[in-house]
């Protein structure tokens, strides 16, 4: 089978020419190319940011090269209205190759990949979106295109839109998914958790405004001001990475909260066994990845309302949904505090969902697919 990757994601090269991209799209795109023989992929192969990368398993794939498309601002609106037409060539010669068109949304090449489908009706595709499909949540105009060509049956043929989260009223050819971080073989027996010591909270994730790092600091700062013994561990880097490094240094808070940056995957699995509550407060998701390794691990999630969160937490049952209040967020922290029982209950119910999906799970669910 000749597999095709549509995606504005990026894969960069080392000094040692191996083909990396960003770490959990690295974890992901390997299960699917174990399923076919020949794989192209059509993106960028330039980043400005700083990524958390890893190297592709299979790396005998080749890449119909495209510049990045962007509009951010008028300059970069302007070159990219220029690079359009070679980008869509790009995705055009990677579909009429490829036996299976795999589309990767929402980004400004997922949303050509999108025009340029329609053009081949007759071949099997998948669609992972990646965002949040949620029909009344406020997004980019741009996602909203991408998101009624692929409910569109008439538009999209032979497609299966793989999403996160069960919605109302879907065409027949979008599917709930899911994303699994951890194998069968790597499960194994937290013990309780008490709440009497010393509290550990946790962020995991990208240091930017939509996360939200610093909220998660000022939660640890109140805390700590009303006498709790509190520990919060922050795992990431980005753009906010420095503000929320000032505000500790500020607050003389470096005692009770630790950056750690950007950590391989084996050392955020150990925070996350030793950890209490996952604070994550973000504004947009597809399906928060952190929220379900938390759970997994057995380390209570307090997110906000957004995307698939409260299809994942069971409304509640497993975790606590939230607005961004800090004062919310300190009466649900302080509620498990001094009911422990409650906290338990809730963290197992917790752990027992998560670990239905498993990296066997799916893997399978690709070869289904495909």
């Amino acid at each position: 089978m000749n597999f095709v990757v549509i995606s504005s994601a990026p894969i960069l090269e080392n000094l040692k020419s191996e083909k990396l991209a960003y770490s959990p799209y690295v974890y992901e795109m390997d299960l699917w190319m174990k399923n076919v023989k020949k794989i192209k992929f059509v993106c960028p192969i330039k980043y400005k940011e700083k990524l958390l990368t890893s190297k592709f398993q299979l790396q005998d794939f080749d890449i119909n090269k495209t510049p990045v498309i962007s509009f951010h601002n008028i300059k970069e609106s302007l070159i990219s209205l220029f690079r359009i037409p070679f980008v869509v060539f790009q995705i055009f010669k990677g579909m009429f190759w490829s036996d299976h068109i795999h589309l990767r949304c929402p980004g400004n090449v997922g949303l050509l990949g999108c025009f340029v489908q329609i053009a081949f009706p007759s071949k099997p595709k998948t669609v992972k979106y990646a965002g949040n499909w949620d029909p009344r949540s406020k997004q980019p105009f741009s996602y909203k295109v991408q998101k009624w060509i692929l409910s569109n049956t008439f538009l999209t043929k032979n497609c299966k839109v793989l999403v996160y989260g069960e919605w109302k009223n879907q065409s027949k050819n979008i599917i709930p998914f899911f994303t699994a971080s951890y194998s069968e073989n790597e499960i194994t027996t937290i013990e309780p958790k008490n709440l009497k010591g010393k509290i550990k909270l946790l962020f995991v994730g990208n240091f930017s405004i939509g996360k939200q790092p610093l909220l998660t600091v000022k939660i640890a700062k109140i805390l700590v001001s009303k006498g709790y013994d509190i520990q919060l561990d922050l795992f990431g880097d980005g753009a906010r990475f420095n503000a929320v490094k000032d505000y500790i240094l500020n607050n003389k808070l470096s005692n009770n909260v630790i950056l750690h940056g950007n950590q391989p995957k084996e050392i955020v699995k150990k925070a996350f066994q030793k950890s209490h509550f996952l604070v994550f407060i973000s504004k947009s998701e597809g399906w928060p990845k952190v929220v379900a390794e938390a759970m997994f691990w057995s380390c209570l999630p307090i997110s906000s309302k957004v995307s698939c969160v409260p299809f994942m937490l069971g409304n509640g049952e497993r975790g606590s949904i939230v607005n961004k209040s800090t004062t919310q967020i300190i009466i649900e922290l302080e509620k498990y505090i001094s009911q422990e029982n409650i906290y338990l209950k809730k963290v197992t119910k917790a752990k027992d969902w998560s670990q239905q999906f498993t990296l066997e799970k799916f893997e399978k669910e690709i070869k289904n697919l495909l």
